[in-house]
């Protein structure tokens, strides 16, 4: 027996509870996975507390990322007590995730834990981290850099805002930070790099076609008017990361962005991102990340105690990663 979350679906509504799981309940996979840290995303507190329909089949256990040690392989290149972390491909949605002590997953879903991160980095990381760093590797791709102007982050105070301004600080960029929390959190978002702040306000209703051409290159998580703001109020030629739906699923958008300025939209997937680029992304965050900022916006926590971190993670109540420490 472990301890863990599963969620349960009794008619309509659905029920997270900390269980102790039978170790026959896990699902079928080649690598057992003894799970020393997990973390807590907008996605995990979704399915946690209900307010979204992000879990396919019940019972589950959520938890979108992981890292740990290998307990059990069936994989040639993959040893038992080689150090993995996990983060998309379907966890915590459509098979058991991170937020307990063991997991049993497809060895194809592991990336090995790069040797300048340690267990609880990886997770102050988490998709959050990973999805950041996606987003800069798209603006650099597409010819952004720092002589090219500034790069607005949107949902500033959250874990991909967060972690891609202190990235994109220490690579010379420009940052403005866009958020709901613009006085309380204007110190916390300067002390990651962000030159300016802006309030959220100003993008969440609806905006001109075209509007003053501001940014080289923007990481949106919000889409909605915020994204559709930000594609209007981008340069000629600039770069937009789209890689959240925080404000809304919908782009009340149209095509002048595109077809008068050359904006080019890329969409960022986390989930079913290829191994190549995964590896590629986590070298980077481990070059590229100030790791000693990283733990300035990390908060570590319970399992226990994942619920009441859910909730207020929805209720804008939190800022920067949450980190549980799965094993006491």
């Amino acid at each position: 027996m472990f301890n863990g979350w599963l969620i349960e679906k009794t008619q309509d509504q659905s029920q997270a509870t900390f269980s102790q799981i039978d170790d026959d309940a896990l699902p079928d996979g080649e690598i057992l996975v003894e799970v020393d840290y997990s973390t807590i995303n907008y996605k995990d507190a979704l399915a946690i507390t209900g307010a979204g329909p992000v879990v396919r089949s019940f019972p589950m256990v959520p938890g979108i990322d992981f890292s740990g040690r290998v307990l059990e392989s069936k994989q040639a290149n993959i040893a038992v007590g080689d150090a993995v972390i996990l983060n998309g491909w379907g966890v915590g949605e459509s098979h058991w995730g991170g937020l307990a002590e063991r997991a049993r997953v497809k060895g194809d879903w592991l990336t090995p834990l790069p040797d300048q991160i340690s267990a609880q980095q990886a997770m102050a990381i988490g998709t959050a981290g990973f999805t950041a760093m996606l987003c800069i590797m798209a603006l650099e791709k597409h010819g952004v850099t720092p002589a090219s102007g500034d790069v607005l982050v949107t949902g500033a105070t959250g874990g991909v805002g967060s972690i891609a301004i202190t990235i994109l600080a220490k690579l010379g960029y420009d940052v403005v930070a866009l958020s709901g929390r613009t006085e309380e959190a204007y110190e916390y978002l300067t002390d990651l790099g962000a030159k300016r702040v802006l309030p959220r306000s100003t993008f969440s209703v609806p905006g001109k076609p075209l509007q003053k051409a501001n940014w080289a290159g923007v990481i949106d998580v919000a889409g909605s008017h915020v994204l559709a703001n930000a594609c209007a109020s981008t340069q000629y030629g600039g770069v937009v990361a789209a890689c959240g739906l925080a404000g809304g699923m919908d782009f009340p958008s149209t095509v002048a962005p595109f077809i008068l300025r050359g904006v080019t939209l890329v969409g960022i997937d986390s989930v079913l991102c290829p191994q190549p680029l995964r590896n590629q992304a986590w070298q980077r965050l481990a070059r590229d990340l100030d790791m000693q900022k990283l733990e300035m916006m990390t908060k570590t926590i319970r399992l226990a105690d994942v619920k009441h971190h859910a909730k207020a993670l929805l209720n804008n109540q939190s800022q920067g990663r949450l980190v549980v420490k799965v094993k006491e």
